[in-house]
C-alpha cells in the first residue's frame, strides 16, 4: 500500500504518542513531531517544554488564543497552559543540558546502527542554524526519532551516517511509518512492524543489519 506523505506522518505520530506518559517533561522537534500531542491518550498530561524558553506549551493558537508574543521553537503560535511559565535562554538550555527532559522526540536526516544522528546539515545547502538539537540530545533522559523511513526512496536509517553528526551514541528509539527499531550495543533491534509494511519491505529499505525481536 503506498502511502501519502500526511499518512505516514500522521502513522508515525500517533505512534510516537504511545511513548509520552502522564507527568513526563516532553521536547518536541520542529514539524513531525510536534503533531503526536494530538494522539495523546485520554487523561494523558505531559509538559511541554519548548527550547525557546516555554515550560508548560499548549496547542497551537487560533482566531480565540492570537497571541504573536508566545510561539515555539519553530516560530509557530502556541498557547501556554495553566501554570505554564517563560524561561530565558540560560535557564532553558540549563534545563535541557542538565537531564530535567524525560524525553525528546526529533526528526532526522540520518541515524545509523549506532544511535548517531544528522538532523541539521547537508553541505552545499543553506542552514539556518543547528538549533537546539546537539544541547537537546546530550541532557535528555531518552532519544526518540520519528521521520519518515527514506528520503526520495533513499534510506535514512544506515550503517553509518555520512552527514555531519548531530550527536554521537544518543538514539534509543527509531519510529517510522514502516517499523520500530531500539538501538541496542550491537545494533538495532526491529520492535514493531508496521500494519501498512513487511519485514521484506523493512530489509529492503534499510541500508543496515538489524535483528528482529517481536514480542
Amino acid at each position: 500500500m503506498e502511502l501519502s506523505k500526511e499518512q505516514m506522518q500522521e502513522i508515525i505520530a500517533r505512534r510516537v504518542a504511545q511513548e509520552l506518559h502522564d507527568g513526563d517533561v516532553v521536547t518536541l522537534g520542529i514539524g513531525l513531531p510536534t503533531k503526536a500531542v494530538k494522539y495523546l491518550p485520554q487523561g494523558i498530561n505531559i509538559i511541554i517544554q519548548s527550547e525557546n524558553g516555554v515550560l508548560g506549551v499548549g496547542g497551537y493558537q487560533d482566531d480565540t488564543t492570537r497571541d504573536c508574543h508566545i510561539t515555539n521553537a519553530g516560530g509557530f503560535g502556541v498557547t501556554l497552559k495553566a501554570g505554564g511559565c517563560f524561561l530565558d535562554s540560560l535557564a532553558s538550555f540549563s534545563m535541557m543540558r542538565g537531564g530535567h527532559i524525560d524525553i525528546t522526540v526529533l526528526g532526522a536526516l540520518q541515524v545509523d546502527a549506532e544511535g548517531n544522528l544528522a538532523n541539521w546539515c547537508i553541505p552545499g545547502k543553506y542552514t539556518p542554524g543547528m538549533g537546539g538539537a546537539m544541547d537537546l540530545v546530550v541532557g535528555t533522559k531518552r532519544l526518540i526519532i520519528a521521520m519518515e523511513h527514506t528520503a526520495k526512496g533513499a534510506p535514512k536509517i544506515l550503517q553509518k551516517c555520512t552527514l555531519p553528526l548531530t550527536a554521537v551514541h544518543k538514539v534509543n528509539r527509531i519510529i517510522t511509518e514502516k517499523a520500530v527499531f531500539d538501538v541496542a550495543v550491537d545494533g538495532l533491534v526491529l520492535r514493531e512492524i508496521s500494519p501498512y509494511s513487511s519485514l521484506e519491505d523493512i530489509r529492503n529499505s534499510t541500508a543496515t543489519d538489524f535483528v528482529v525481536d517481536i514480542k
